[in-house]
């Protein structure tokens, strides 16, 4: 139907059954731009969470008394600390969704997620939340340390935890995802995505550079146009980051992980198919989407009469 033409009661041709699926990039830009307001409602969602993180900026400004301020700040950071994971968890378990094309409602899929995977999610974001702080302290401390003491050696402690940290970062990129899709243990959910950090490197890569890409742009807003930027945090930053990373990574998952599981029930991964059986008795209707004619719209007769001028 054409919304913006003068004929827009004809219908087109419509859709075929078995019309090609769009993949890689098309793929990308489909699902984002079809979710894009549902990823904004995600995003706001998310940024409830992280709250107590920014309420310490202004607590440490704003509250005089040394002793407060740190109790305070301290027992934000825990709040945060421990909702981080969970969180994580629940706008994967909605991406999920997204790239599967199936129906989600944003807030009863995110908090089923953040509920469901509550213990491993709250393991695993304290422990990224641990790595992170590492690499800012070795970022502070080794290369101080190869001022003072005038050696470059320092420098080698200091690759090897950016080298880690990397590696977890990667880690990350999975084990949420995998979190949502399966029941695997938090050991096992550990180990398969240290093992697809590897695996996969050209899918790590690409999200890496695209969420850098993405940040970087965030980081654009924050220096030259604040306002933007305020906008911007809570109504879309962080799901299009992780929607970049879950669109690269759950086809890794698929592969190695879910569709083995199947396979060695032999059974079809069920994610893999639109769910519908094929039926080879004749059909009665036959789907004639994409092939048949557009319906134009009937034209009216006029009927010959005496009419009236209006001037």
């Amino acid at each position: 139907m054409g919304l913006f033409s003068s004929n827009y009661e004809s219908a087109g041709a419509g859709i075929a059954k078995n019309a090609p699926k769009k993949e890689g990039i098309a793929l990308f830009f489909d699902i984002f731009f079809r979710k894009f307001w549902l990823m904004m409602g995600l995003n706001i969602l998310f940024f409830l969470f992280t709250i107590p993180l920014w309420a310490t900026l202004p607590v440490m400004y704003y509250v005089s008394n040394a002793t407060v301020s740190l109790t305070i700040v301290v027992l934000l950071l825990i709040v945060f600390a421990v909702n981080f994971g969970p969180a994580v968890a629940g706008i994967s378990k909605v991406i999920r969704l997204f790239l599967l094309g199936r129906h989600s409602f944003i807030i009863r899929d995110f908090f089923k997620g953040y509920k469901q995977n509550f213990g491993k999610a709250c393991v695993i974001g304290i422990l990224d939340i641990i790595a992170v702080l590492s690499a800012y302290a070795g970022y502070n401390v080794y290369p101080a340390m190869a001022v003072n003491y005038d050696s470059k050696i320092f420098y080698v402690p200091l690759v090897i935890t950016f080298s880690v940290v990397l590696v977890i970062l990667m880690m990350n990129y999975y084990i949420f995802l995998m979190m949502t899709a399966t029941d695997l243990s938090i050991k096992n959910l550990i180990k398969n995505s240290f093992a697809l950090a590897f695996v996969a490197m050209k899918q790590n890569i690409i999200a890496t550079v695209g969420v850098a890409l993405y940040a970087a742009f965030l980081a654009v807003l924050f220096v030259y146009f604040m306002p933007v930027f305020m906008l911007m945090i809570p109504l879309f930053s962080a799901v299009p980051m992780w929607f970049i990373v879950c669109f690269n990574s759950y086809p890794v998952i698929q592969k190695y992980v879910i569709t083995p599981f199947y396979e060695s029930r032999g059974e079809v991964n069920p994610e893999l198919t639109d769910g519908s059986e094929e039926i080879e008795e004749e059909t009665i209707f036959e789907d004639m989407g994409g092939r048949e004619k557009p319906r134009e719209k009937p034209v009216e007769k006029r009927k010959k009469g005496k009419g009236r001028h209006i001037s």
